[in-house]
């Protein structure tokens, strides 16, 4: 919990420093939406993360059906890495073409 703890107050520390270095002319939205995307893409790294987790605790139980498991990480990693690229789109979109 500690290092879930120190990394969330890394990435708003880069949250902060990114949204100083930021131009002024830039609507605050646009600010609001930069954040929101980087804290989904970072949800999804830890969603990731603990899919994994789960999976491979659960083929050390049963390895029987260890085939079926891994296809069900599979399939939910790569939604959850969709919702991520999607916010990952939306990021560079507003940094370069924002209004």
């Amino acid at each position: 919990m500690k290092r879930f703890k120190t990394m969330v107050l890394f990435a708003g520390l880069l949250l902060v420093a990114a949204g100083s270095a930021h131009a002024a002319d830039a609507a605050p939205s646009a600010d609001l939406k930069a954040i929101g995307c980087g804290l989904a893409i970072i949800g999804a790294g830890l969603g990731i993360g603990l899919i994994g987790k789960g999976a491979v605790e659960s083929m050390a139980r049963q390895p029987e059906i260890s085939g079926t498991i891994q296809t069900a990480m599979i399939i939910a990693a790569a939604l959850i890495e969709g919702v991520a690229f999607f916010a990952l789109v939306i990021i560079i979109l507003e940094v370069l073409f924002g209004r």
